[in-house]
């Protein structure tokens, strides 16, 4: 007889969490835009959906989405520096978490079909292998959503043996007791999806040879600290970047420098567990973002990237942003 009244519990406890999931998903919807059939358009934000193997939702800085259909002819590639076009992808290779840009046409769908898309190689990297992570945990929810259907017909006969159980009174608080512990259950499995995305970039400059923090580079970092300290789950990842000025052995450890005085930084003035980092690198002149042949090229690429990672499984309302770029005096 308790374990009847066990299983009406778990019954319950599996319907309030699809009523949670719905309820999560409601919240966290934007709005769809309708492209204008024939019209250019050039959409920079992040894949939150992925649809097909070349259909995918964007979603801009300013929260619009927008369904974008990759040609088979399109070109797909990460950024390359002066030297290089940077590398060619497969359009399946793209995934949820992705920063990137894109330029194509509106359709008779409302969707806007691409022939160009591009985004930072490091930036897939971090997003397919957050990825891989969130896949299996997706699926065993998925599995507990068919295992309520199997049982769902079974709720009346079984909420009527619990109500004629002895103690009836009892027995009825018991089971209300049960459910209530597993919902509780089933949010925690909720908060603990490993499902990341990037909600925050920025990007500091450096003077030549130099590793050192403007006050204004500092300012940059405490917002970054604040943001960050406001989450339950998040990561931060920290890459640095040299001019191709000087031998690349050079370039690779200044980067290095670089990108450590940047977490040094969070760690020293903010109290950033060590924890809350992903494995950091300095690039040296690899991965340029403008022309290392002209002056402004050069300090463009002087750089240190931040990109501030968080649970969208711990943090329900989660908005992707951009932040505007620090430059240090040159």
């Amino acid at each position: 007889m308790f374990r009847k009244v066990f299983i009406v519990a778990l019954t319950l406890s599996i319907s309030a969490f699809s009523a949670f999931a719905q309820t999560s998903n409601t919240q966290t919807s934007a709005q769809l835009r309708s492209a204008v059939s024939g019209q250019k358009y050039k959409i920079k934000g992040v894949i939150v959906s992925k649809e097909s193997d070349n259909t995918y939702i964007v979603r801009d800085a300013v929260g619009v989405d927008t369904r974008v259909v990759i040609e088979p002819s399109a070109s797909v590639r990460s950024n390359g520096g002066f030297l290089s076009n940077g590398d060619k992808y497969a359009t399946n290779a793209l995934v949820r978490g992705l920063n990137m840009e894109v330029e194509g046409r509106g359709d008779s769908s409302g969707a806007v079909t691409v022939n160009k898309v591009r985004f930072d190689k490091t930036n897939l990297m971090t997003a397919q292998s957050i990825d891989a992570r969130v896949a299996p945990a997706e699926e065993r929810l998925t599995v507990a959503e068919q295992n309520a259907q199997r049982i769902s017909g079974q709720i009346d006969e079984l909420m009527a043996i619990s109500n004629a159980a002895k103690g009836g009174a009892k027995a009825a608080q018991d089971t209300a007791d049960a459910a209530v512990a597993g919902v509780n259950a089933t949010n925690k499995r909720i908060t603990d999806l490993d499902d990341f995305v990037v909600q925050t970039t920025a990007t500091i400059n450096f003077k030549v040879n130099s590793a050192v923090l403007s006050p204004e580079a500092k300012a940059q970092l405490d917002q970054i600290a604040a943001a960050a300290g406001g989450l339950k789950g998040y990561m931060i990842e920290v890459t640095g970047y040299a001019s191709a000025e000087g031998s690349t052995a050079k370039n690779k450890a200044l980067s290095e420098r670089r990108e450590k005085v940047v977490r040094e930084y969070l760690i020293d003035n903010h109290n950033v567990s060590l924890r809350r980092f992903t494995p950091s690198y300095g690039f040296g002149e690899l991965q340029a973002v403008a022309d290392n042949s002209t002056r402004e090229g050069r300090e463009q690429n002087r750089r240190v990237e931040i990109k501030l990672l968080v649970s969208r499984g711990l943090n329900t309302n989660v908005e992707v942003k951009q932040s505007n770029d620090i430059n240090e005096d040159r």
